[in-house]
């Protein structure tokens, strides 16, 4: 689990992914989900969502291989939304128990000049979450 942590903080310090790229396409195929359509599909969640310094681009990328592993994907009747919420949930509050925020501003010490936890280390973090949480069997 370390080694796929430590891959994610390559993609993103040597190739430019985005936090949310960098975890979501480390567990693409767990998550039974194409590569280059995870990296496109999370493309815009960046440093906080489009850069706006929102809820954090790593945590959201493993929320992302939440819904990838848990939706029936059910078009005509969505049935699995309340598990997959669920298991969002679980994510959310480990991160911030962990991390002490879910907001890139606060993890990065915007405003108050304390940064909580650097970009790397968030990217770390979701990973341990995702494979303990979302992919429990392969962890």
């Amino acid at each position: 689990m370390e080694e796929r942590a430590e891959k994610a903080v390559a993609l993103m310090q040597q190739k430019g992914y985005n936090c949310a790229q960098a975890v979501a396409c480390v567990f693409a195929e767990e998550a039974g989900a194409d590569k280059k359509t995870v990296f496109r599909m999370a493309e815009g969640f960046g440093s906080g969502m489009g850069m706006m310094q929102g809820v954090c681009g790593a945590l959201v990328g493993a929320v992302m291989l939440a819904g990838l592993s848990r939706s029936t994907a059910n078009l005509e009747q969505p049935d699995s939304k309340p598990r997959t919420a669920a298991l969002a949930r679980t994510l959310m509050k480990a991160f911030e128990q962990e991390a002490g925020a879910v907001y890139c501003k606060d993890l990065k010490g915007v405003g108050t000049g304390k940064p909580l936890l650097a970009c790397p280390d968030c990217v770390r973090l979701a990973c341990r979450l995702a494979a303990r949480e979302v992919f429990p069997e392969k962890a």
